[in-house]
């Protein structure tokens, strides 16, 4: 499928937005698990949101980013839905993350 860049941004926007739309609704989904299973979490997208906005000039804090993200102030989001992490899932992301160092 052949589109233009413009077209392109403007599908690549309509799906990020969805997926931090989808995030924002599932609070159940803890970052933890989402970084033990697929390598990123919400606090990932929100650095990537800070890293473009830096790439391009535009003033932007790492709290406005997790905002932006999170859809509230990140100390909100963390008390109302962050649970205390399993001794199962520490050991699985302290895992990963060795298996990514390497």
């Amino acid at each position: 499928m052949a589109t233009d860049e413009k077209t392109r941004t403007e599908l690549e926007a309509a799906v990020y937005r969805r997926l931090v739309e989808h995030l924002r609704e599932r609070t159940d989904v803890q970052n933890i698990d989402m970084m033990n299973l697929a390598g990123f979490c919400r606090n990932c997208l929100s650095n990537w949101m800070k890293d473009a906005a830096d790439a391009k000039g535009v003033p932007m804090t790492k709290d406005q980013s997790r905002e932006i993200v999170y859809g509230m102030p990140y100390d909100e989001w963390r008390a109302k839905y962050q649970k205390e992490a399993s001794a199962q899932q520490k050991a699985a992301f302290e895992k990963a993350q060795a298996s990514q160092k390497h």
